[in-house]
């Protein structure tokens, strides 16, 4: 991905060197790594960091414990990267949303190492990058990004701008009422019916994130060879029945909540070939 020597975001806080409030997240190797995986495909940051808190023990194989700290050379550069991508969303986002008669507002993104607190509650690493409608915050610790390559097996630099697109994308749908409509739901439709639900925001998050892609490299000629496959395949790594059947072993469809390998694929390519918003309804579409 061409992003060298180009303009970066100035809306990155950086807490990487700052240490919040004395608490304890509970549970092991398996809790972490599962929070890993839930936060990367989108789930409710409140509801799993509660679940931390509890110290919820979970049994997962596969998966290592975490991951390594990175050479403080490779955290700048990577947040470099990262703002950069956090500015072409920026630019993206404000010109589509002029065009739908809104207006867009920025999003902070905060980078953070060991621990953070959000308006979603106190986040470890594990927890990587996730987006916070609270405070409307992107979060990310740099760290996770070998995590991705490493245990995703989803290594790139236009992957991990996907995972930071996404995360963006969630912001957009929070901004556009479509985050509060999906939550006033619960509660009032059925288990099943919920998890649809998520699947459908999450299929869209993937949409979107594509449709940055496809703006940033209509407008900036941003893609290097590889780059599209790159995103392709982190999109795959986490669909609910690969990251199942790597946990335990068996796919249960009726429990996703994020979405299959194949449909992520299909809305984040679907995203990156046209460019239109319109095209991204997935609450309307009959199949996904």
């Amino acid at each position: 991905m061409r992003w060298q020597d180009r303009e970066q975001s100035s809306n990155v806080e950086d807490r990487r060197r700052v240490t919040p409030g004395k608490a304890a997240m509970g549970g092991g190797v398996g809790t972490l790594v599962l929070l890993v995986i839930m936060l990367l495909m989108g789930a409710d940051p409140k509801a799993l960091l509660d679940v931390a808190m509890q110290g919820v023990e979970q049994s997962a194989s596969g998966p290592g414990a975490g991951a390594r700290p990175l050479p403080p050379g490779e955290q700048d550069e990577l947040a470099r990267f990262v703002s950069v991508v956090l500015a072409d969303t920026e630019k993206v986002w404000t010109e589509q949303f002029r065009k739908m008669g809104e207006t867009y507002r920025v999003p902070q993104l905060v980078l953070f190492s060991g621990r953070v607190s959000s308006a979603c509650g106190l986040a470890s690493s594990a927890t990587g990058p996730f987006y916070c409608p609270g405070d409307l915050k992107v979060y990310v610790d740099l760290s996770f990004f070998e995590e991705l390559k490493r245990e995703f097996d989803a290594p790139g630099d236009f992957a991990q701008a996907y995972v930071i697109a996404h995360e963006v994308g969630h912001h957009v749908q929070k901004l556009l009422g479509i985050t509060d409509q999906v939550d006033a739901m619960r509660g009032r439709v059925s288990k099943q019916q919920e998890n649809e639900l998520s699947v459908r925001l999450e299929l869209q998050a993937d949409f979107l994130a594509g449709m940055w892609a496809h703006h940033a490299e209509k407008n900036w000629k941003i893609l290097e060879a590889g780059d599209v496959e790159e995103a392709l395949n982190a999109a795959t790594a986490i669909g609910d029945d690969r990251i199942q059947q790597r946990t335990q072993g068996h796919v249960v469809p009726d429990s996703f909540t994020h979405g299959s390998s194949a449909q992520r694929l299909r809305w984040f390519r679907k995203g990156l070939q046209t460019g239109d918003f319109k095209q991204g309804d997935t609450f309307s579409a009959k199949e996904l």
